[in-house]
């Protein structure tokens, strides 16, 4: 009923950008569009953490600390897809990059989302 596929991950050096995507998909998303869409990553051996949030139909962006500044989420309602421009990349933003989308706005800061997508490696190095 609701898919999310993430694309765009990969090798980078520290420095340089990528540009993530987030295609969604799925009845859930045809019969209520106004889910806010983000992007969580999830470094190895540490926990979760946001990244970056946007409201679907007035398209406010909202960022975690470790994105201000470098990061840009936007997203296109035509091709039902969100993005994650990154920039100024670090090492230390490597890890597994998810596409998420939660009813409320709200509960998609705080980490409570409907749906998940399967996640892209992104990898920085030194």
């Amino acid at each position: 009923q609701a898919q999310l596929v993430e694309s765009g991950g990969g090798l980078v050096q520290a420095g340089g950008s990528l540009k993530l995507s987030c295609a969604r998909s799925g009845r859930t998303f045809s019969d209520y569009s106004d889910y806010a869409m983000g992007w969580f990553r999830q470094a190895p051996g540490k926990e979760r953490e946001f990244v970056a949030a946007i409201t679907w139909s007035s398209d406010s962006p909202w960022y975690g600390d470790s994105a201000k500044g470098r990061f840009a989420i936007s997203r296109n309602i035509a091709q039902n897809t969100v993005y994650l421009q990154m920039n100024r990349l670090k090492p230390e933003d490597t890890g597994i990059y998810y596409c998420a989308a939660a009813r409320v706005f709200g509960d998609m800061l705080g980490g409570n989302v409907d749906y998940w997508g399967q996640g892209t490696q992104v990898t920085v190095s030194s």
